[in-house]
């Protein structure tokens, strides 16, 4: 099962509605979304209001294995974003129908 994508530019296209240029439009999103990797790469958590919360989580280094060649290797230390989505904003995925999505 597969889900449609929104894209960068489908984003742009209902935020210029509102009387702002596609390219303003444009150049506030990719702003937001620097600010929110520059703020995640100091180490700071970035919470929006009604949205959700990004986190910098550090990965222990741990064994893994090549899924190719199947040898052992050791999966090194590392720093993941995650995203924890706020009540409200799960709330209209919750409630909306299951037919919705295509296989």
């Amino acid at each position: 099962m597969r889900a449609e994508t929104t894209s960068r530019a489908n984003l742009i296209n209902k935020i210029a509605i509102f009387h702002v240029t596609n390219q303003q439009t444009s150049e506030a999103l990719k702003k937001t979304l620097e600010e929110i990797g520059k703020a995640l790469a100091d180490g700071k958590d970035v919470k929006i209001v009604s949205f959700g919360a990004f986190t910098v989580n550090h990965k222990k280094e741990r064994p893994g294995r090549n899924p190719r060649t199947r040898k052992d290797a050791k999966v090194s230390v590392r720093r993941v974003i995650s995203f924890r989505a706020y009540h409200d904003f799960e709330k209209p995925v919750a409630n909306s129908s299951i037919s919705n999505t295509t296989n």
